[in-house]
């Protein structure tokens, strides 16, 4: 399998991963508590991670490289938490697929300025009334299935 064909199928898999998790967080939130179920879901992902990268590399060494990185680099951590608490929160009121909808808009919209703008250090990418069309269709289906 070509390293393409692999990332494409990780990603799907991903997103199958994404609509079960805002579906049993929301569950684990109601039990123990949002910010406990936000806390468990890191440490259980981040003890997964510990034990991949020991059993790819055999080593904690690149854990030290990453911290050592500029620390905008570790926002992704911080995000982690960030879209794990609110998936908690709002997977139970607003549904599971009203939660994805709403966070793909959002994260569609941030990416679109991203990519405009090079931050982080990606490619620039202009804004096209393609891509504006696009971001105003998601936004109206988040709010479509907002409505039960």
């Amino acid at each position: 399998m070509s390293s393409t064909a692999f990332a494409a199928v990780l990603a799907l898999v991903a997103g199958l991963g994404g609509a079960v998790q805002i579906g049993v967080q929301g569950r684990l939130g109601d039990r123990a508590g949002s910010i406990e179920a936000m806390a468990t879901a890191s440490l259980i992902g981040a003890a997964i991670a510990v034990v991949v990268l020991l059993l790819a590399r055999q080593s904690l060494g690149g854990v030290v490289v990453a911290f050592g990185a500029p620390k905008w680099m570790l926002l992704g951590g911080a995000m982690s938490a960030l879209i794990i608490l609110a998936i908690t929160v709002a997977g139970p009121r607003i549904g599971v697929v009203a939660t994805t909808a709403v966070l793909i808009a959002a994260q569609f919209t941030l990416a679109t300025v991203i990519d405009k703008y090079g931050w982080f250090g990606v490619d620039r990418i202009a804004i096209s009334w393609t891509r504006v069309l696009g971001l105003v269709f998601l936004f109206a289906g988040a709010a479509l299935t907002l409505r039960r």
